[in-house]
Formats: C-alpha cells, structure tokens, sequence
C-alpha cells in the first residue's frame, strides 16, 4: 500500500469514529473493516481485549465511547507504510473520562485487505498509564 492510500483510508477510518465517538451511528466504521478484522488492544484495563468481527470491534467502540462519554478525540500525527499491506500510524487521543483529563499515544499497527482494515494491534506508549486511563475492567 502506498503512503497516500494509507493515509487516506486511515483519515477516513478517523472520521468515522470521530462520528461514532460523538454519538454517531455504527455504518460508516463498518463498511470500512473486513467481516473476519480482528483489534487487538493490550494491557489490563476496561477496553482490553482481542475482537473478532465487525460487531465485536463496534461493540469496543461504543465501550470507548461509553467510557468517555462522548469526548473520545483522536488526533492522528504519522503514517509509516512499507511493503505489503502493513501500515504504522501514530496517533494520540485525548478523552474526560471520569471528570479528568486525559491524554494518550498509541502506534496503531494496521493490515489491510482490498482496501479494508482486517486487523489492528495498538500498541501505547505508557501501557500503565494507558490501562490507567481506561480503569479497571
């Protein structure tokens, strides 16, 4: 994949969870995964965990947004691509939760398939200070 379709398809994933975190409905994060994508997201906090399909990863979604009660912001920063379909992109994000503040950086780690996310592993920076952010499940 090259950087301007990495680029695009994430900017494009971006806003449609930017619509969903708001408040949004789910088709417009659907239509852009893979029916078998599995989101990996690690440590030992309320939204860790591996979701396999298009309703897990939504559900994740709406955990998150449930959890930030409508703040969840990502702003996205770079984007690594090499051979294939694997592609870096560093983003950070930033949500009240819990009546604070929060501010994080996450690598997300993408394989795309015709043109459609089919995994996602986020990897924190800080993974305490992440599963801190996200409390406890």
């Amino acid at each position: 994949m090259d950087r301007e379709a990495a680029v695009d398809a994430l900017a494009r994933l971006h806003r449609a969870q930017a619509a969903f975190y708001a408040g949004g409905d789910r088709p417009p994060l659907g239509d852009l995964l893979t029916a078998d994508v599995v989101w990996r997201i690690p440590g030992t906090n309320a939204i860790a965990g591996t979701y396999r399909g298009i309703d897990e990863v939504i559900h994740y979604f709406s955990v998150r947004r449930e959890l930030a009660g409508g703040t969840f912001r990502l702003h996205p920063a770079d984007v690594l691509v090499g051979e294939g379909e694997v592609v870096a992109a560093l983003t950070h994000g930033t949500a009240l939760i819990a009546g604070e503040k929060q501010c994080w950086s996450t690598i997300g780690l993408y394989r795309f398939r015709d043109g459609l996310i089919s995994e996602c592993r986020l990897v924190p920076f800080d993974l305490a200070e992440f599963d801190r952010i996200w409390g406890r499940p």
